[in-house]
Protein backbone atom coordinates (compact mmCIF):
# COMPACT_ATOMS: atom_id res chain seq x y z
CA UNK A 1 0.00 0.00 0.00
CA UNK A 2 2.49 2.19 1.21
CA UNK A 3 4.71 1.85 -2.40
CA UNK A 4 1.05 2.52 -4.22
CA UNK A 5 0.66 5.84 -2.58
CA UNK A 6 4.12 6.84 -3.35
CA UNK A 7 3.04 6.34 -7.19
CA UNK A 8 0.48 8.11 -6.89
CA UNK A 9 1.72 10.74 -5.17
CA UNK A 10 4.63 10.86 -7.95
CA UNK A 11 2.47 10.68 -10.77
CA UNK A 12 0.13 13.41 -9.73
CA UNK A 13 2.91 16.11 -9.47
CA UNK A 14 2.86 18.75 -13.13
CA UNK A 15 3.10 17.20 -15.98
CA UNK A 16 3.57 13.49 -14.94
CA UNK A 17 0.14 13.67 -13.33
CA UNK A 18 -1.65 15.93 -15.75
CA UNK A 19 -0.36 13.85 -18.57
CA UNK A 20 -1.48 9.97 -16.98
CA UNK A 21 -4.75 11.65 -16.42
CA UNK A 22 -5.19 12.56 -20.49
CA UNK A 23 -3.29 8.96 -21.44
CA UNK A 24 -5.60 6.95 -19.64
CA UNK A 25 -8.96 5.11 -20.77
CA UNK A 26 -8.99 1.96 -23.04
CA UNK A 27 -6.98 1.37 -26.19
CA UNK A 28 -8.66 2.56 -29.20
CA UNK A 29 -5.90 2.44 -32.27
CA UNK A 30 -3.30 0.00 -32.37
CA UNK A 31 -3.05 0.07 -28.49
CA UNK A 32 -3.06 3.86 -28.00
CA UNK A 33 -5.89 5.41 -26.03
CA UNK A 34 -7.32 8.53 -27.63
CA UNK A 35 -5.20 10.57 -25.27
CA UNK A 36 -2.22 9.07 -26.03
CA UNK A 37 -2.81 9.47 -29.28
CA UNK A 38 -3.76 13.45 -28.49
CA UNK A 39 0.11 13.66 -26.70
CA UNK A 40 1.70 12.23 -29.32
CA UNK A 41 0.09 14.39 -32.12
CA UNK A 42 1.08 17.20 -29.71
CA UNK A 43 4.98 15.67 -29.49
CA UNK A 44 5.26 15.69 -33.22
CA UNK A 45 3.48 19.53 -33.35
CA UNK A 46 5.97 20.30 -30.93
CA UNK A 47 8.78 18.69 -32.72
CA UNK A 48 7.83 20.16 -36.59
CA UNK A 49 7.76 23.55 -34.45
CA UNK A 50 11.31 22.97 -32.48
CA UNK A 51 12.84 22.19 -35.98
CA UNK A 52 11.33 25.45 -37.73
CA UNK A 53 12.21 27.49 -34.97
CA UNK A 54 16.07 26.21 -35.03
CA UNK A 55 16.38 26.48 -39.08
CA UNK A 56 14.11 30.22 -39.72
CA UNK A 57 15.98 31.64 -36.17
CA UNK A 58 18.16 29.90 -33.97
CA UNK A 59 20.86 28.71 -36.29
CA UNK A 60 21.04 31.47 -38.69
CA UNK A 61 21.24 33.44 -35.34
CA UNK A 62 24.33 31.61 -34.28
CA UNK A 63 25.52 31.68 -37.74
CA UNK A 64 25.57 35.01 -37.75
CA UNK A 65 27.53 35.32 -34.13
CA UNK A 66 30.28 33.39 -35.20
CA UNK A 67 30.90 34.58 -38.65
CA UNK A 68 33.87 36.85 -39.37
CA UNK A 69 32.29 37.68 -43.01
CA UNK A 70 29.91 40.37 -43.71
CA UNK A 71 29.14 38.32 -46.79
CA UNK A 72 26.58 35.92 -44.70
CA UNK A 73 23.76 37.67 -42.87
CA UNK A 74 22.34 35.71 -40.56
CA UNK A 75 19.65 37.64 -40.74
CA UNK A 76 18.39 36.64 -43.83
CA UNK A 77 19.79 33.55 -44.21
CA UNK A 78 18.03 29.73 -43.88
CA UNK A 79 19.70 27.14 -42.59
CA UNK A 80 19.70 23.95 -44.31
CA UNK A 81 16.34 21.83 -44.12
CA UNK A 82 18.29 18.82 -42.76
CA UNK A 83 18.82 21.10 -39.71
CA UNK A 84 15.13 21.42 -39.18
CA UNK A 85 14.46 17.73 -39.48
CA UNK A 86 17.46 16.93 -37.42
CA UNK A 87 16.44 19.01 -34.08
CA UNK A 88 12.49 17.88 -34.90
CA UNK A 89 13.45 14.42 -34.87
CA UNK A 90 16.02 14.65 -31.82
CA UNK A 91 12.59 16.28 -29.85
CA UNK A 92 10.13 13.63 -31.10
CA UNK A 93 12.70 11.16 -29.62
CA UNK A 94 13.43 12.96 -26.34
CA UNK A 95 9.81 13.48 -25.70
CA UNK A 96 8.57 10.32 -26.30
CA UNK A 97 11.98 8.86 -23.79
CA UNK A 98 10.47 11.23 -21.55
CA UNK A 99 6.86 9.96 -21.50
CA UNK A 100 7.90 6.03 -21.51
CA UNK A 101 10.54 7.44 -18.14
CA UNK A 102 8.32 9.31 -16.45
CA UNK A 103 4.18 8.84 -17.36
CA UNK A 104 2.69 5.63 -17.87
CA UNK A 105 0.92 5.96 -21.21
CA UNK A 106 -1.45 3.87 -22.68
CA UNK A 107 0.15 2.58 -26.07
CA UNK A 108 2.16 -0.31 -27.88
CA UNK A 109 5.48 -0.25 -25.68
CA UNK A 110 7.18 -1.76 -28.77
CA UNK A 111 5.93 0.67 -31.29
CA UNK A 112 6.70 2.97 -29.32
CA UNK A 113 10.26 2.24 -28.81
CA UNK A 114 10.51 1.25 -32.48
CA UNK A 115 9.20 5.30 -32.85
CA UNK A 116 12.42 6.39 -30.23
CA UNK A 117 14.74 4.10 -32.02
CA UNK A 118 13.76 5.63 -35.56
CA UNK A 119 13.36 9.11 -34.40
CA UNK A 120 17.42 9.10 -32.78
CA UNK A 121 18.47 7.21 -35.93
CA UNK A 122 17.12 10.10 -38.39
CA UNK A 123 18.54 12.26 -36.08
CA UNK A 124 21.93 11.22 -36.66
CA UNK A 125 21.46 10.81 -40.60
CA UNK A 126 20.13 14.43 -40.37
CA UNK A 127 22.81 15.69 -38.37
CA UNK A 128 25.21 14.02 -40.64
CA UNK A 129 23.58 15.61 -43.97
CA UNK A 130 23.62 19.05 -41.92
CA UNK A 131 27.24 19.12 -41.51
CA UNK A 132 27.82 18.19 -45.19
CA UNK A 133 25.63 21.09 -46.24
CA UNK A 134 27.70 23.17 -43.43
CA UNK A 135 30.80 22.29 -44.45
CA UNK A 136 30.03 24.89 -47.56
CA UNK A 137 29.76 27.72 -44.71
CA UNK A 138 33.81 27.36 -43.72
CA UNK A 139 34.71 29.82 -45.93
CA UNK A 140 32.80 32.30 -43.88
CA UNK A 141 34.53 31.30 -40.54
CA UNK A 142 38.51 31.33 -42.16
CA UNK A 143 37.89 34.06 -44.49
CA UNK A 144 37.94 37.41 -43.26
CA UNK A 145 37.20 40.49 -45.48
CA UNK A 146 40.05 43.19 -45.36
CA UNK A 147 42.52 40.53 -43.86
CA UNK A 148 46.15 40.98 -45.13
CA UNK A 149 46.32 36.78 -45.24
CA UNK A 150 42.73 36.81 -47.11
CA UNK A 151 44.46 34.83 -50.36
CA UNK A 152 45.56 32.54 -48.18
CA UNK A 153 42.44 32.11 -46.11
CA UNK A 154 40.96 31.53 -49.09
CA UNK A 155 43.09 28.80 -50.31
CA UNK A 156 42.75 27.19 -46.72
CA UNK A 157 39.20 27.14 -47.07
CA UNK A 158 38.74 25.64 -50.21
CA UNK A 159 40.70 22.91 -49.25
CA UNK A 160 39.31 22.70 -45.72
CA UNK A 161 35.71 22.08 -47.74
CA UNK A 162 37.03 19.39 -49.56
CA UNK A 163 38.29 17.50 -46.65
CA UNK A 164 35.16 18.35 -44.55
CA UNK A 165 33.24 16.67 -47.42
CA UNK A 166 35.21 13.97 -47.32
CA UNK A 167 35.46 13.27 -43.66
CA UNK A 168 31.42 13.65 -43.25
CA UNK A 169 30.69 11.14 -45.92
CA UNK A 170 33.39 8.91 -44.58
CA UNK A 171 31.52 9.14 -40.35
CA UNK A 172 28.40 8.54 -42.53
CA UNK A 173 29.71 5.14 -44.19
CA UNK A 174 30.70 3.84 -40.96
CA UNK A 175 27.15 5.26 -39.01
CA UNK A 176 24.96 4.02 -41.58
CA UNK A 177 27.03 0.66 -41.76
CA UNK A 178 26.43 0.46 -37.64
CA UNK A 179 23.15 0.88 -38.44
CA UNK A 180 22.72 -1.69 -41.05
CA UNK A 181 24.33 -3.96 -38.72
CA UNK A 182 27.65 -4.54 -40.51
CA UNK A 183 30.72 -6.20 -38.32
CA UNK A 184 33.42 -2.93 -39.27
CA UNK A 185 35.66 -5.10 -36.90
CA UNK A 186 35.80 -7.68 -40.07
CA UNK A 187 35.78 -4.84 -42.47
CA UNK A 188 38.74 -2.92 -40.41
CA UNK A 189 40.59 -5.91 -40.73
CA UNK A 190 40.38 -6.46 -44.25
CA UNK A 191 41.58 -2.81 -44.76
CA UNK A 192 44.66 -4.20 -42.78
CA UNK A 193 45.09 -7.00 -44.45
CA UNK A 194 44.46 -5.01 -48.46
CA UNK A 195 46.10 -1.66 -47.33
CA UNK A 196 48.91 -2.31 -49.57
CA UNK A 197 47.04 -3.17 -52.63
CA UNK A 198 44.62 -0.49 -52.07
CA UNK A 199 47.49 1.96 -51.45
CA UNK A 200 49.18 0.78 -54.63
CA UNK A 201 45.79 1.45 -56.63
CA UNK A 202 45.34 4.39 -54.97
CA UNK A 203 48.87 6.31 -55.06
CA UNK A 204 47.91 8.91 -57.57
CA UNK A 205 45.20 9.90 -55.17
CA UNK A 206 47.08 9.82 -52.65
CA UNK A 207 49.64 11.98 -54.14
CA UNK A 208 47.30 14.15 -55.02
CA UNK A 209 46.16 14.38 -51.20
CA UNK A 210 49.57 15.45 -49.99
CA UNK A 211 50.08 17.76 -52.91
CA UNK A 212 47.14 19.64 -51.86
CA UNK A 213 48.73 19.97 -48.14
CA UNK A 214 51.90 21.12 -49.67
CA UNK A 215 50.19 23.53 -51.38
CA UNK A 216 48.56 25.00 -48.31
CA UNK A 217 51.96 24.74 -46.44
CA UNK A 218 54.54 25.50 -48.65
CA UNK A 219 51.58 28.73 -50.57
CA UNK A 220 53.30 29.14 -53.83
CA UNK A 221 50.34 30.20 -54.75
CA UNK A 222 46.58 30.85 -53.18
CA UNK A 223 43.00 31.40 -54.66
CA UNK A 224 43.00 34.19 -57.04
CA UNK A 225 46.57 34.38 -57.78
CA UNK A 226 47.73 34.41 -61.37
CA UNK A 227 50.31 31.39 -62.70
CA UNK A 228 51.80 30.07 -65.16
CA UNK A 229 53.00 25.55 -64.62
CA UNK A 230 54.04 23.36 -67.65
CA UNK A 231 52.35 25.76 -69.94
CA UNK A 232 48.87 26.13 -67.93
CA UNK A 233 48.48 30.23 -67.81
CA UNK A 234 45.48 31.52 -65.69
CA UNK A 235 44.22 32.45 -62.60
CA UNK A 236 43.74 30.02 -59.70
CA UNK A 237 39.64 29.60 -59.26
CA UNK A 238 40.00 26.83 -56.57
CA UNK A 239 41.98 24.33 -54.50
CA UNK A 240 40.50 21.00 -53.87
CA UNK A 241 41.90 17.92 -52.53
CA UNK A 242 42.78 15.93 -55.43
CA UNK A 243 42.76 18.66 -58.01
CA UNK A 244 43.16 22.42 -58.92
CA UNK A 245 41.07 24.65 -61.29
CA UNK A 246 42.46 27.05 -63.30
CA UNK A 247 40.80 29.89 -65.45
CA UNK A 248 42.34 30.62 -68.40
CA UNK A 249 42.75 34.12 -70.32
CA UNK A 250 40.16 32.47 -72.68
CA UNK A 251 37.71 31.60 -69.82
CA UNK A 252 37.90 28.50 -69.75
CA UNK A 253 38.56 26.24 -67.07
CA UNK A 254 41.69 23.89 -66.63
CA UNK A 255 42.15 20.87 -64.35
CA UNK A 256 44.89 19.94 -62.71
CA UNK A 257 45.93 17.67 -60.89
CA UNK A 258 48.08 18.70 -57.39
CA UNK A 259 50.76 16.20 -58.06
CA UNK A 260 51.55 18.01 -60.95
CA UNK A 261 51.21 21.37 -59.21
CA UNK A 262 53.96 20.72 -56.78
CA UNK A 263 56.33 18.75 -58.46
CA UNK A 264 56.95 21.53 -61.52
CA UNK A 265 58.15 25.07 -61.70
CA UNK A 266 55.16 27.56 -60.60
CA UNK A 267 55.55 31.08 -61.85
CA UNK A 268 53.19 33.25 -59.89
CA UNK A 269 52.30 36.47 -61.49
CA UNK A 270 50.35 38.13 -58.89
CA UNK A 271 53.41 38.09 -56.20
CA UNK A 272 55.46 39.96 -58.71
CA UNK A 273 56.41 43.77 -56.64
CA UNK A 274 56.74 45.69 -60.05
CA UNK A 275 55.86 45.15 -63.47
CA UNK A 276 58.72 45.65 -66.16
CA UNK A 277 58.31 48.03 -69.40
CA UNK A 278 61.06 47.51 -71.68
CA UNK A 279 59.71 49.93 -75.27
CA UNK A 280 62.77 49.73 -77.55
CA UNK A 281 62.82 52.90 -80.15
CA UNK A 282 64.72 52.69 -83.67
CA UNK A 283 66.18 55.93 -85.40
CA UNK A 284 67.88 56.62 -88.58
CA UNK A 285 71.69 55.92 -88.77
CA UNK A 286 72.59 59.44 -89.43
CA UNK A 287 71.08 60.79 -85.92
CA UNK A 288 73.49 62.86 -84.10
CA UNK A 289 75.26 61.05 -81.36
CA UNK A 290 74.59 63.99 -78.74
CA UNK A 291 71.13 64.30 -79.73
CA UNK A 292 70.67 60.52 -79.00
CA UNK A 293 72.32 61.39 -75.47
CA UNK A 294 70.39 64.07 -75.01
CA UNK A 295 67.12 61.93 -75.59
CA UNK A 296 67.88 59.33 -73.38
CA UNK A 297 68.62 61.70 -70.62
CA UNK A 298 65.40 63.61 -71.37
CA UNK A 299 63.52 60.48 -71.20
CA UNK A 300 65.07 58.83 -67.88
CA UNK A 301 64.67 61.81 -65.94
CA UNK A 302 60.99 62.42 -66.94
CA UNK A 303 60.02 59.07 -66.19
CA UNK A 304 61.96 58.88 -63.14
CA UNK A 305 61.08 62.08 -61.46
CA UNK A 306 57.71 63.45 -63.00
CA UNK A 307 55.49 59.91 -63.35
CA UNK A 308 54.32 59.11 -59.73
CA UNK A 309 53.81 55.05 -61.09
CA UNK A 310 57.30 55.01 -62.02
CA UNK A 311 59.81 52.75 -59.46
CA UNK A 312 62.60 51.13 -58.65
CA UNK A 313 64.66 54.71 -60.12
CA UNK A 314 68.39 52.99 -59.48
CA UNK A 315 67.73 50.52 -61.95
CA UNK A 316 65.92 52.43 -64.34
CA UNK A 317 67.60 53.11 -67.79
CA UNK A 318 67.97 54.36 -71.25
CA UNK A 319 70.55 53.70 -73.70
CA UNK A 320 71.92 53.15 -77.36
CA UNK A 321 71.96 49.80 -77.49
CA UNK A 322 72.76 49.11 -81.03
CA UNK A 323 74.03 50.13 -83.99
CA UNK A 324 72.60 48.76 -87.72
CA UNK A 325 73.69 49.75 -91.96
CA UNK A 326 70.48 52.23 -91.37
CA UNK A 327 69.66 52.58 -87.82
CA UNK A 328 70.37 53.29 -84.46
CA UNK A 329 68.47 51.14 -81.33
CA UNK A 330 67.64 52.63 -78.19
CA UNK A 331 66.08 50.53 -75.23
CA UNK A 332 64.67 51.49 -72.11
CA UNK A 333 64.32 49.56 -68.90
CA UNK A 334 61.42 51.27 -66.64
CA UNK A 335 59.34 49.61 -63.44
CA UNK A 336 56.05 50.50 -62.79
CA UNK A 337 53.55 49.56 -59.64
CA UNK A 338 52.45 45.93 -58.88
CA UNK A 339 49.13 46.77 -61.80
CA UNK A 340 48.16 45.79 -65.30
CA UNK A 341 46.32 48.66 -65.84
CA UNK A 342 49.00 51.05 -64.19
CA UNK A 343 51.76 49.04 -66.98
CA UNK A 344 49.94 49.43 -69.68
CA UNK A 345 48.58 53.66 -69.22
CA UNK A 346 52.23 53.89 -68.18
CA UNK A 347 53.76 51.80 -71.32
CA UNK A 348 51.37 54.35 -73.41
CA UNK A 349 53.05 57.78 -71.50
CA UNK A 350 56.18 56.64 -72.45
CA UNK A 351 55.53 55.72 -75.63
CA UNK A 352 54.10 59.38 -76.53
CA UNK A 353 56.57 61.19 -74.44
CA UNK A 354 59.45 59.87 -76.50
CA UNK A 355 57.67 60.80 -79.70
CA UNK A 356 57.80 64.21 -77.82
CA UNK A 357 61.41 64.22 -76.98
CA UNK A 358 62.27 62.79 -80.48
CA UNK A 359 60.47 65.57 -81.92
CA UNK A 360 62.52 68.42 -79.58
CA UNK A 361 66.13 66.60 -80.38
CA UNK A 362 65.47 66.72 -83.84
CA UNK A 363 65.48 62.62 -84.00
CA UNK A 364 63.79 60.69 -87.26
CA UNK A 365 62.11 57.90 -86.03
CA UNK A 366 64.10 54.50 -88.60
CA UNK A 367 61.79 53.73 -92.01
CA UNK A 368 61.85 50.66 -93.58
CA UNK A 369 62.17 50.85 -97.02
CA UNK A 370 63.27 49.64 -100.28
CA UNK A 371 66.77 50.64 -102.04
CA UNK A 372 67.51 50.66 -105.57
CA UNK A 373 69.99 48.31 -105.72
CA UNK A 374 72.61 49.67 -108.15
Amino acid sequence: MQDESDTGASEAGFPGGMLNDLMSGDEVLLGFSSGTLIVIIAAIGLSVGGGIAARRFIFPKILDLLSKSERIDGGSLLAPKSLGWMIGFLLFSEILSWLDGNTTPIWDASMAQSAIDWSFTLFILGMLLAAYRLVDFLDAFIVVEGDVNIASRRSLASVAESVGHLVVFLLAAFVMAGLIGIDLNGLIAGLGITGLALALAARDSVANIFGAISIIIDQPFNVGDWILVDGIEGEVVEIGLRTTLIRSSADTLITVPNSNLVNSPVENFSQRRFRRIQPTFEFEADSDPESLKKFCENLLAKVNKEDPRAVKEDDSWVRVNAFGPSLVTVSCNFYSVQSAASQREMTEDILLLATELATDCGLTFHEPRLRRQN
